[in-house]
C-alpha cells in the first residue's frame, strides 16, 4: 500500500542506493526535496534479486510514475558493469566474492525494475546522480562522493562526461581509493584520512584540469569549506542529498 501519495503530477521518487543504506524521498522538477528522506539498511549478501525486491518496495510505498536511482557501482545504458562494494557478501568490511560479483556483471538492472513495478525507472551511476543534482553547467565540475566508499564523476559544460570508476582503483600504499578514503578508514585514523582526502581531491583537481570540485555524500559535510582555501579552483561541499536532488534531472534535465 502506497504510503507516500502524488505530491503533483511531475513529482519523482528519487532513490539513492548506498553500500549501507538506501535512501529515498519525493522531489519535484526542479529536484527540490518534497519531505524527509527515508532510509533503509542495504541488503546482503546484496544479489541482484535481493536488491530488486527492496527498491520495488520502496517504489510500492509510493503512488508515482517516474523514479531516478543511483546504482553504487560502474552502470552504463541500464546495466550494471561492474558492482563495487556490493560484491561484497557481508558489506564493506568483507572480502569480494568473485560468484556474487559475477551475478552483477552485466545485470539489466534498469529493465528489470520497469518490469517489476510497471513505473519509468532510470538508474545511472550515483556519483553520476550526485553530479546532476549539484553541477552549474560551467567549465569542467568534478564531483566526488564521500560515504561508505568514493565515487568520481564529471560534467563539462553541463553534459556528463564518463570518466573511470575510482573506488577499486589503486591509491596509495597498495590500497584503494575506497580503502583510503571510506567510512572504516575515516573512523579508524581522521587526521589521516583528511589528508588523504586533500591529496584525491588534489589529484583530480589537476587530472581533469577542473574549474570546480563538489563533494557530495554523508562524509563530505565533514570538510570545512576553509580547508580548500589555497585550492586551484573553486570547491563546494553539498553533502548527500545531491543524488536524491539529481533524479529530477534524469527525467527534466
Amino acid at each position: 500500500m502506497a504510503v507516500w501519495h502524488n505530491q503533483g503530477a511531475g513529482t519523482i521518487l528519487a532513490i539513492d542506493v548506498g553500500a549501507t543504506t538506501i535512501k529515498y524521498c519525493p522531489v519535484d522538477q526542479s529536484g527540490q526535496l518534497l519531505d524527509a528522506p527515508k532510509r533503509r539498511p542495504t541488503p546482503y549478501p546484496c544479489t541482484p534479486d535481493r536488491l530488486v525486491e527492496a527498491l520495488v518496495a520502496r517504489i510500492d510505498e509510493t503512488d508515482w510514475h517516474r523514479v531516478g536511482a543511483g546504482f553504487p557501482g560502474e552502470f552504463t545504458d541500464g546495466h550494471v558493469v561492474r558492482p563495487g562494494n556490493l560484491s561484497r557478501p557481508g558489506g564493506v568490511t568483507t572480502d569480494v566474492d568473485p560468484e556474487l560479483s559475477a551475478e552483477w556483471v552485466g545485470y539489466p538492472l534498469q529493465d528489470a525494475l520497469r518490469a517489476a513495478t510497471g513505473r519509468d525507472v532510470r538508474v545511472v551511476n550515483d556519483a553520476t546522480l550526485a553530479a546532476l543534482g549539484c553541477c552549474e553547467g560551467r567549465g569542467v565540475e568534478v564531483v566526488v562522493t564521500l560515504g561508505t566508499g568514493v565515487g568520481l564523476a564529471m560534467e563539462r559544460d553541463g553534459t556528463i562526461v564518463r570518466v573511470r570508476d575510482v573506488g577499486a582503483a589503486e591509491f596509495r600504499d597498495g590500497r584503494t581509493y575506497d580503502q583510503s578514503l571510506g567510512e572504516r578508514a575515516r573512523s579508524e585514523d581522521p587526521e589521516r584520512w583528511f589528508d588523504l582526502v586533500d591529496e584525491a581531491l588534489r589529484g583530480f583537481a589537476e587530472e581533469f584540469d577542473a574549474t570546480a570540485l563538489h563533494l557530495a555524500g554523508g562524509n563530505a559535510r565533514r570538510l570545512a569549506p576553509a580547508r580548500f582555501a589555497t585550492f586551484p579552483c573553486e570547491v563546494t561541499v553539498h553533502g548527500n542529498e545531491a543524488p536524491l536532488r539529481g533524479a529530477a534531472h534524469l527525467f527534466y534535465g
